[in-house]
């Protein structure tokens, strides 16, 4: 054993609120995985939650999150971290996440949609619940998008009617992108663009991957109106390529009422916003 591993195995002070009495300390290379795969799912960390949860001082929390910084694997910040832009967990981990929002998002998204009306849908998982919801509870419809996901579980219903873009295949995320893919698109209207954003600042939304905001930009304009979808944990999180201003987004439904910046952000643009109750509050 490397004298560096005998040290970190070594007792460590823990803060008030550390894991309890018997809970075997974690070596640094674990804490660091811990640490990562933490921040890859709720996109914010804080020293003392983590210091808490993996029973160390704060001062060893500090310590990992600079060695995770140095590597590139997060962005420090004023007493935590953050995952660095561009970086997301891919589609069918994010699938499992947020469930209940999601659906509540979802089926408060599908009442907008009418009969005979056309619509654009993104990639995400967000926006595979709200085609899963579409499915369920819409007839007639004609609906353009270039995610698998979202054509397979529209294609649960016999009305509607599924046109799929071409394009360079995103196996990681189940989706077509890449200049084909918007070309596909400039040759259609839509009523509705229904899409998702991996980060959400009073700036605009925005996207991990750089070629589904492009794809995304393409379907919102080509939509008399925009539907933004996404849970609060999208707020005050930036990404890196940003799809659209709140000017050009007609709704914004979500779980809860953004605050402070945001908020001033969407009313200036106009922005009206819908709060979907979870099941357990509706």
């Amino acid at each position: 054993m490397m004298a560096d591993d005998v040290n970190e195995a070594a007792p460590d002070t823990a803060p008030e609120g550390a894991a309890p009495e018997g809970v075997g300390r974690l070596s640094k290379r674990a804490r660091h995985e811990r640490i990562v795969s933490e921040l890859m799912a709720c996109s914010t960390l804080r020293v003392s939650e983590l210091a808490a949860e993996l029973g160390v001082s704060t001062e060893t929390i500090r310590r990992d999150l600079f060695e995770l910084s140095e590597k590139g694997l997060i962005n420090r910040t004023y007493g935590g971290a953050v995952r660095p832009l561009g970086t997301e967990p891919s589609v069918s981990e994010r699938h499992r996440m947020m469930v209940e929002e999601r659906e509540a998002i979802a089926a408060a998204a599908a009442t907008f949609i009418k009969p005979n009306e056309v619509v654009a849908i993104g990639a995400g998982a967000t926006t595979t619940h709200v085609a899963r919801r579409m499915a369920a509870v819409c007839r007639d419809i004609t609906v353009i998008t270039h995610s698998f996901s979202v054509a397979t579980v529209l294609a649960a219903n016999p009305t509607i009617t599924v046109l799929m873009c071409p394009g360079r295949y995103n196996g990681r995320e189940g989706m077509m992108v890449g200049a084909e893919t918007v070309e596909f698109l400039q040759s259609y209207n839509a009523n509705w663009a229904i899409l998702g954003a991996s980060g959400i600042t009073a700036e605009g939304l925005s996207d991990a991957e750089a070629d589904a905001a492009s794809v995304y930009k393409a379907m919102m304009l080509r939509a008399i109106e925009t539907i933004a979808v996404a849970d609060h944990t999208k707020f005050s999180q930036q990404s890196l390529a940003i799809w659209g201003r709140w000017h050009d987004v007609k709704r914004l439904v979500t779980d809860e009422a953004p605050a402070f910046a945001i908020a001033r952000a969407l009313e200036r643009g106009r922005v009206e916003v819908t709060v979907a109750p979870k099941r357990s509050e509706a």
